[in-house]
């Protein structure tokens, strides 16, 4: 493993009402991008059902439809580069879920808002970015970050709709994702530990 370029070190959640929570406590916002431009997109779709297909007002409309998509994708990939940057620069050591995304995308519920908010795009740019930064990315098992106690490591039951942890055993009160980005910055921490 190559020396990260700092002694900083960062466990990350990523959500979908927040992008990013780092484990130092602070917050990355999910702008949602699809979200802002989900009316003006449906009325252009409706807009060119109106038109016989390949027609000329048919052909113009489709670019305009064509046109408001790559903006948000051009939006959205600014944004993420310019995250992944800051990330590169101020931590030596980046710490994320190994997150099935291919499978969450099966979710009819979250599928549109985990593709806004480009979970893929940003830890792949984040791990593709780091070895010329000078960082290391470590990718931890998910498996129950949001339900175990960062503080006492007991199991705490909550549906995705609770947003604060309250652990019954040790008193912790926190909020949720603060406790999943502090699970898994201990859990890449043991990680590196057994690779040294």
């Amino acid at each position: 493993i190559q020396k990260p370029h700092n002694n900083q070190v960062v466990g990350i959640d990523v959500g979908l009402k927040t992008l990013c929570t780092l484990s130092d406590g602070n917050t990355i916002e999910n702008p949602h991008w699809l979200q802002r431009k989900e009316k003006e997109l449906k009325k252009a779709r409706y807009k060119l059902k109106k038109f016989v297909k390949e027609s000329k007002e048919w052909k113009t409309q489709y670019k305009i439809i064509a046109t408001i998509n790559e903006k948000i994708i051009n939006q959205r990939k600014n944004y993420i580069n310019q995250i992944v940057n800051s990330f590169t620069q101020k931590y030596g050591t980046i710490i994320f879920e190994n997150l099935n995304i291919k499978k969450m995308l099966t979710n009819p519920y979250l599928k549109k808002q985990i593709k806004d908010a480009s979970w893929n795009f940003l830890i792949t740019s984040t791990i593709n970015k780091a070895e010329e930064a000078g960082c290391i990315v470590v990718l931890v098992d998910p498996r129950n970050t949001s339900q175990m106690c960062s503080q006492c490591g007991q199991i705490v039951k909550k549906e995705l709709s609770v947003r604060i942890h309250k652990c019954p055993h040790c008193g912790l009160v926190m909020d949720r994702d603060l406790n999943a980005a502090k699970n898994i910055l201990r859990l890449g921490l043991q990680s590196l530990e057994h690779c040294s």
